[in-house]
């Protein structure tokens, strides 16, 4: 079948040859044919050459490639892709832990899969389209799943696209069984989700390991969960002895749920208490008591959702971070983070140490903390290792 090219300019052909999945408006020197939005187009060189196959939108980064060996990119060609993206979760153990049943199947240019995301939730798959044309195959990514899967004990599959694809369809269950509310288990926690009003796919699963981390670390801590959304983190401190743990997040409906998750694991009478509050605000009225919490986690929302908002992003990242530094005991831990894919690991670095020096406290560097093995990276796409976290002490 003919498709729509997209003819690269010449000399701008680096970044392809790299293997570089996004390609860029300004390297397209001009387009062969009248391409539609999530459109298969095919990129050639100057001369004619085919050189990789994408989905096209009319934006900046004008195709997304999914193809950089054959044109051939057909259901077969998606069939394989979710079958070596099981392959890997199930080589590193994901299906076979005793106490996690949530987890990643596809990080979207990680799995070569650019502008997909699918994660599994003990037996529900939950697709999330970030292109139109990832989204009109959900048919036939949706069978293709089901068949992978079907010795996983796949109960159903739900669509969470209408937030992040232009005019998409409304939530809702693309097959099986359609429970409005969900159980799932992540290191021997019990959590409850609801795929229709939560966040991303309806839980952070990104954050996982670090959770365990914090599990390992609360012991008779006083921990302040902030934008703790469910209670993620809040039920790792406890599950690891926390002396106390406060969850605030912004959103009522987040904290309903975070006191129900800790009851369902800890019962009504736990170290817990969940704050509906303003984060920056609640951080500045608790600056002056440094004795109240001597471990905090910072996990806020994509401050800097693109390069221009950057400069603004980490203005406010800086402020949570000061203010968090500033409430801190002598030998408090920080772990903070930063999910915006805009912000570098050198910016996230700059903006912690400005932090520390605004606080006026010395800080060190713990450790590092990624996301986790499910969420992996493409050697060719750094921009996909968009969580920057780090562990700090801060005397």
């Amino acid at each position: 079948m003919t498709r729509p090219q997209l003819i690269i300019a010449p000399g701008k052909e680096k970044a392809l040859l790299r293997r570089h999945p996004w390609i860029f408006s300004g390297a397209v020197k001009r387009i062969a044919g009248d391409p539609k939005e999530g459109d298969l187009v095919d990129v050639v060189s100057a001369d004619g050459s085919w050189m990789a196959t994408g989905h096209y939108q009319p934006e900046s980064i004008i195709c997304k490639v999914l193809s950089f060996d054959t044109p051939q990119v057909d259901d077969d060609f998606f069939r394989e892709c979710i079958r070596s993206a099981v392959a890997y979760r199930e080589r590193l153990g994901f299906f076979r832990s005793a106490d996690t049943n949530v987890f990643r199947l596809v990080h979207a240019e990680g799995d070569f899969l650019p502008g997909l995301v699918a994660d599994w939730y003990n037996g529900v798959l939950v697709l999330q389209a970030h292109s139109l044309g990832m989204h009109r195959l959900f048919p036939v990514l949706s069978a293709a799943f089901r068949e992978t899967l079907k010795s996983y004990g796949i109960c159903s599959v739900f669509d969470k696209s209408s937030a992040t694809v232009p005019g998409g369809a409304a939530d809702g269950y693309l097959w099986g069984d359609e429970p409005q509310e969900w159980e799932i288990c992540e290191h021997g926690n019990r959590m409850l989700i609801n795929f229709y009003e939560g966040q991303k796919t309806g839980f952070f699963v990104d954050q996982r390991e670090n959770r365990a981390l914090v599990q390992q670390l609360a012991q008779g801590q006083r921990v302040l969960n902030c934008f703790g959304y469910t209670g993620g983190f809040s039920l790792s401190a406890l599950r690891g002895g926390a002396a106390f743990v406060e969850t605030v997040d912004i959103s009522k409906k987040a904290i309903e749920l975070c006191n129900r998750n800790v009851a369902l694991n800890f019962g009504p009478e736990a170290c817990h208490q969940g704050t509906v509050a303003d984060v920056l605000q609640f951080l500045a009225e608790h600056k002056n008591h440094s004795s109240q919490f001597s471990f905090i986690i910072l996990d806020p929302p994509a401050f800097a959702k693109n390069h221009r908002a950057l400069q603004q992003g980490l203005k406010g990242y800086r402020s949570i971070n000061q203010r968090a530094m500033e409430a801190l005991p002598a030998g408090g831990m920080l772990m903070t983070f930063s999910c915006s894919q805009a912000v570098s690991k050198d910016d996230f670095r700059t903006m912690v140490f400005t932090a520390a020096a605004n606080a006026r406290r010395r800080v060190r560097v713990v450790r590092e903390l990624p996301h986790a093995a499910d969420h992996p990276v493409s050697i060719y796409h750094p921009e996909g290792e968009y969580l920057k976290g780090l562990l700090l002490q801060v005397e």
